[in-house]
């Protein structure tokens, strides 16, 4: 059995280890550091909770250190751009890695933020818009690495589009004052899903027979194009619904 896939087995044994700790010493009340705007997370707030509490420790010494936001934000950018060269190179288990770890300082830069007292417009935006580059950089090394499969081709891009299309609607939907953060495949559904994709994927090309990449990428992107399509269309519509029929003008 393949070391990466070892490895992500024990951190899921671990993580399902310590859920029942985190259960009996889980802190009353809603936590300070979380986002009031954040939208639901699709394995639901409880797993979401546990993480905030198993990356703590990061917190701490990051807040202890003065390590500022931005920090956190170029982290995610670095990473982003570092799991596109591993899928380019067809090191998909170290793609993988890379795209959970950005997911990781992708959560951090927020709460790094807030625990600071230096949550701003500034922030957010930089956040939002370098999340965005951190995504393309992935997705340009899975075009390179399934360059070879009209399937693949077609459905990493459709899931950049996705991608994209989700981050946009609710970017647009707040510059006319309606804050939408429904739907089940936002950002951080996304790199669990290619990341855990990644670290496995070589194992499961291996058990499918597969001499080239792809046996859990290429489903994954599959769930993450429909999955963002679909949130995309839905926001659509319900930010278009949200609004008045007639703007201030009285133009349709």
């Amino acid at each position: 059995m393949p070391t990466d896939f070892l490895i992500m087995v024990v951190i899921v044994g671990f993580g399902l280890v310590t859920m029942p700790v985190f259960a009996v010493l889980r802190p009353k009340g809603a936590d300070p550091l979380e986002s009031s705007v954040r939208g639901s997370f699709v394995l639901g707030s409880f797993v979401r909770d546990w993480f905030y509490w198993f990356v703590r420790p990061v917190e701490r010494i990051s807040l202890a250190m003065g390590l500022r936001p931005l920090f956190y934000n170029l982290t995610g950018v670095f990473f982003g751009v570092a799991a596109g060269v591993c899928f380019a190179a067809g090191q998909t288990s170290l793609a993988g890695w890379a795209v959970l770890l950005g997911g990781a300082a992708d959560v951090l830069d927020g709460r790094i933020a807030r625990g600071l007292g230096i949550a701003s417009r500034r922030g957010a935006f930089l956040d939002s818009t370098l999340d965005r580059f951190a995504e393309v950089g992935a997705f340009v090394g899975l075009v390179i690495l399934l360059r070879d499969s009209v399937l693949g081709l077609t459905l990493v891009t459709m899931a950049l589009g996705g991608s994209l299309l989700v981050s946009y609607a609710r970017a647009r939907g707040e510059s006319v004052g309606v804050v939408c953060n429904v739907g089940i495949m936002q950002r951080a559904e996304r790199l669990l899903m290619l990341g855990f994709a990644g670290v496995v994927d070589s194992a499961v090309s291996g058990w499918l027979g597969r001499e080239v990449a792809g046996g859990a990428l290429v489903p994954a992107i599959g769930l993450i194009a429909v999955g963002t399509l679909g949130t995309a269309v839905y926001r659509t519509v319900w930010i278009a619904r949200a609004l008045p029929y007639l703007d201030d003008e009285g133009d349709p």
